[in-house]
């Protein structure tokens, strides 16, 4: 049976740290879902409740998500009702916390302004063409080979492929490599891929051309095809845009920071933290420079 109990306990800290109620701003679109005593817990608030379960459960049917976060909520309101009769929210502890997670959710409400929502298409792609000119292709080819184990068996292949034979109907025949059933075919491949005997021997070939004489491996001894060559094809836009809009992100995120510290400059009094805070600030800057792919910031319910 589905354990409500153990999921709201999973869930309580990352709703916890998510943030406070949403105020319902129509009864109609926001409806209550539950009360504890006088307290309205309404449908936004068990929204967010869900989008701060723990990541283990984001994997649950919306029903059993629902419950959890609803479970967790009322536990959370019962013992805070009981935190505010004793007065915790009065302490200094509990007045420092407050201030550090307002700060911490202000930061990401901005990020998410500023940052997450600003990126537009344009801007993808147009640092996805900025980083596809700063590469250089690289050569690849495709090739097929044919697997055997010994010396003579790769000998009698070539000879059959002098007398005209046909290369794929033979890989399919006598090659033990698992794609033999594909003719032997190896895809595009650049250099680096393959074991350095056999790329050696491959990217030495023409066009159409294959190995005169057997290629000899860690695998066994190879009969060797290139069907292909051409320049290495950069990724489609849609294939890598997530890593593009983390990237332009980074730099808008980036952006933000200087010009917030250029208005209030920083000034850290512990010797030790500064040298430590000033090396990783450095190290971010030559990574940005060199276009490095560092995530941006989480945004709200992920720090």
């Amino acid at each position: 049976m589905f354990k409500y109990s153990k999921l709201a306990t999973v869930a309580l800290v990352a709703i916890a740290a998510a943030g406070g109620s949403v105020r319902a701003q129509d009864a109609a679109a926001d409806p209550v879902v539950a009360k504890v005593g006088a307290v309205e817990i309404h449908e936004s608030e068990l929204k967010l409740g869900m989008a701060g379960l723990d990541p283990q459960l984001a994997n649950l049917p919306d029903d059993q998500k629902r419950v959890a976060a609803l479970s967790s909520i009322i536990d959370v309101k019962l013992l805070a009702a009981d935190a505010d009769k004793e007065g915790l929210k009065d302490t200094a502890d509990f007045k420092q916390r407050l201030a550090y997670l307002t700060d911490r959710e202000l930061h990401n409400a901005y990020f998410k302004k500023h940052v997450v929502d600003a990126v537009t298409p344009e801007e993808v792609k147009a640092r996805y063409e900025k980083e596809i000119a700063a590469i250089e292709p690289q050569d690849e080819i495709r090739a097929r080979h044919i697997l055997v184990k010994t010396e003579e068996e790769a000998k009698a292949i070539i000879k059959d492929l002098d007398a005209g034979k046909d290369f794929v109907e033979i890989a399919k025949e006598k090659s033990t490599d698992p794609n033999k059933s594909e003719g032997g075919d190896l895809g595009y491949f650049a250099k680096g891929r393959m074991v350095p005997e056999f790329e050696a021997a491959a990217f030495a070939l023409e066009k159409g051309a294959y190995s005169k004489e057997p290629v000899k491996t860690q695998f066994g001894y190879h009969v060797i095809k290139v069907e292909d060559k051409r320049k290495q094809q950069p990724p489609a836009l849609d294939q890598v845009e997530q890593q593009v809009r983390q990237l332009v992100m980074r730099d808008k995120y980036l952006e933000l920071l200087e010009k917030a510290k250029a208005a209030a400059p920083v000034d850290i009094q512990d010797p030790a933290l500064k040298t430590a805070y000033d090396a990783v600030n450095k190290q971010n800057a030559e990574d940005a420079e060199d276009g490095g792919e560092e995530a941006a910031p989480a945004t709200e319910g992920q720090q």
